[in-house]
């Protein structure tokens, strides 16, 4: 907690993480066929059309473990000035933002793939703060 001002940036980005991943993995949690249903016939006419709901609980479990260690993640930079899951939890989230983007980009929404390329920055950004 010594260093608590120093972190302020990185909190509010795992603030950030918690609340976009989270929420987006309880979304397909809690709506799955809605999901399943709208992204079937984005991803229709692409290599990806067959394998959606594999894709998407593979996002799913992905975003909520991104969501659960940024939890951690803040907990152990309060706690013990530990920032070690708080870059997993950013790299993770990095790695499934990527993920997203190559589906967006298979599907020719380029508009949504710019979306995911400010989520993107944020993540990386906070990668950035903890690893210089």
């Amino acid at each position: 907690m010594e260093n608590f001002s120093i972190n302020i940036p990185i909190l509010l980005i795992l603030i950030f993480t918690l609340i976009t991943f989270l929420q987006s993995g309880l979304d397909k949690l809690f709506d799955w066929g809605g999901n399943i249903g709208w992204l079937k016939g984005h991803f229709g006419k692409t290599f990806l059309g067959g394998m959606v709901p594999l894709l998407v609980g593979t996002i799913l479990v992905l975003e909520v473990i991104v969501g659960l260690m940024a939890i951690g993640g803040i907990y152990t930079l309060l706690v013990n000035d530990d920032l070690t899951l708080a870059l997993w939890s950013l790299v993770l989230g990095a790695v499934t933002l990527l993920m997203l983007l190559f589906g967006q980009r298979v599907a020719k929404d380029y508009a949504g793939a710019f979306t995911i390329t400010g989520y993107f920055m944020v993540v990386v950004f906070g990668i950035y703060l903890i690893t210089a």
